[in-house]
């Protein structure tokens, strides 16, 4: 007997930040064994700014499947992480990835850098 073990993603993605995923995936020519990479790095005026983008996946790296989208983030990442929403806006007042992050202490003005 077989058991599979999926693993829960520390991050989530709203559906309007899926389908724009999708869409840059498409529009892009992303290569099939790259994923979506969501990290941290030391920078911004708060001190970290968020990583989004495609990416391989890296040896450091769990591997996580939202909505058909491979997510890779590295294993050291994820306390700053998890409990994460990803969001994407397209109105007048603000338009691109949005990060809801319930473990941020201080964010900057724009919503970019974050201190936990």
């Amino acid at each position: 007997m077989s058991i599979t073990t999926t693993k829960q993603s520390p991050v989530s993605l709203t559906q309007s930040a899926l389908n724009e995923l999708k869409r840059l995936m498409t529009e892009k020519n992303v290569a099939q064994d790259h994923g979506l990479r969501v990290g941290v790095k030391g920078g911004g005026c708060a001190g970290f700014s968020y990583i989004l983008g495609f990416d391989k996946k890296d040896n450091l790296d769990e591997e996580y499947e939202l909505g058909g989208l491979k997510i890779f983030m590295n294993k050291a990442h994820q306390i700053y992480l998890a409990g994460i929403e990803i969001d994407y806006k397209d109105g007048l007042d603000a338009r691109g990835f949005v990060f809801n992050n319930p473990n941020a202490t201080k964010t900057c003005g724009c919503g970019d850098s974050f201190s936990a």
